[in-house]
């Protein structure tokens, strides 16, 4: 049995035996907030999760991480789905402060703030988008002041995903007002249970409020939590929206408890009816084979790209995948709505409609924000166009 094929042996012995079975399906993920009580099941998963390192699976041990190679973790994430696994955690610790930090972190920050990331201890949001601060995100205004020991911050961000449950806040700051306006900008930390943050969830047309505004009024950030140099921070924050964008692309291979490609076919086959094992509709099926052999190519295309990539997550190029990736997300939740005709229209649950056809309607309205947030695909072009293709402005 070669290397692999034992490891993967291991693997799949130590899930089955490990992974409860309210951990598997549709369900809770934990994502690290102290304001959110866990199922049994999933607190008992992210524990055990936790213990191995899998959490974040490559991440160095010394920090709490698996040390697996990358082709480690995908064997992970791979018997992961065959059982139905859910993700122990998920967030912005694991998918981007956590990465920036082991990259631009000074040893001490990352002992303070890693392994609490990786053991599910913490729940970290975002400040960057300011009401007149989105796509041209260098123009922000929130200051930064130099107090002593600590800076003193006051401000406003607007759609900070998660900040009502947050317990810590990666922040783009100004502490350079006279700088030209991509230069001055400072990274820095700071804690969310401080009596100078205050959150206020925005409603969505979806039903759930996952964005906020966030009210800073002498927060206070410890100088120890200045990430990279003081008015350095727009190297330091682009670098952290290219991990964001090489999830949402796909390029980071996660678990997943479902395979997209199969949920559109039995979803097809179920509202549309089959012949012969085929769905019935032959231009929907070419609908749906269209977007399915897409999202196999992105799928590959991604797998080669970490595999050539000798530095982990690559720079720009990870536009290319958020703009890809972003729009499949989109198109595959229209494309499923449209498969269940009325039945992916509803949003009652007491006139008739199941749980998959609500939550359908859910997807439909939420992922069409995968083409804004991380930067507008409008922006991912523009990166891809100047940065990867060096095409003139």
């Amino acid at each position: 049995m070669s290397e692999a094929n034992e490891f993967r042996a291991e693997v799949a012995a130590w899930l089955e035996d490990n992974c409860p079975e309210g951990a598997r399906g549709p369900g809770q993920i934990a994502t690290g907030s102290s304001k959110v009580t866990l199922e049994p099941d999933v607190a008992l998963w992210l524990e055990r999760m936790a213990e191995k390192g899998w959490t974040v699976p490559t991440w160095p041990t010394e920090y709490g991480g698996g040390g697996l190679s990358a082709e480690q973790a995908k064997i992970l994430y791979s018997e992961m789905s065959k059982i139905n696994a859910r993700s122990p955690l998920m967030g912005m610790g694991t998918s981007m402060i956590g990465p920036t930090l082991l990259e631009y972190g000074t040893e001490d920050q990352k002992q303070r703030h890693i392994p609490k990331i990786a053991r599910g201890e913490v729940q970290w949001c975002q400040g960057y988008s300011e009401p007149n601060a989105g796509s041209d995100l260098a123009s922000l205004k929130t200051r930064a002041v130099d107090n002593g020991d600590h800076y003193v911050i006051n401000g406003q961000k607007i759609w900070t995903s998660g900040a009502a449950t947050a317990d810590w806040m990666f922040i783009l700051v100004r502490t350079d007002p006279d700088a030209p306006k991509h230069d001055g900008i400072s990274f820095m930390l700071l804690t969310m249970d401080q009596p100078g943050v205050t959150t206020k969830p925005i409603r969505l047309i979806s039903g759930s409020s996952p964005f906020c505004e966030t009210f800073l009024d002498d927060a206070i950030a410890q100088k120890n939590d200045l990430v990279g140099e003081l008015n350095k921070g727009w190297t330091v924050g682009k670098r952290l929206l290219q991990f964001e964008r090489s999830g949402i692309g796909g390029l980071t291979g996660g678990a997943s408890i479902a395979d997209p490609a199969r949920v559109l076919v039995k979803v097809a086959k179920k509202y549309i009816g089959e012949n012969d094992g085929l769905i019935a509709d032959t231009a929907l099926r070419d609908k749906v084979l269209d977007l399915n052999m897409t999202r196999k190519a992105l799928n590959y295309t991604a797998q080669r790209v970490n595999e050539e990539s000798k530095a982990g997550t690559p720079g720009a190029a990870t536009s290319i995948f958020k703009l890809v990736g972003a729009t499949l997300q989109r198109d595959g939740a229209d494309l499923k709505r449209d498969l269940m005709g009325f039945r992916g229209l509803g949003a009652h649950e007491e006139v008739g409609f199941t749980a998959d056809e609500l939550r359908a309607t859910e997807e439909f309205l939420h992922l069409r924000t995968t083409t804004i947030y991380g930067g507008s695909s409008e922006i991912q072009a523009n990166i891809i166009a100047k940065r990867v293709l060096g095409l003139p402005d």
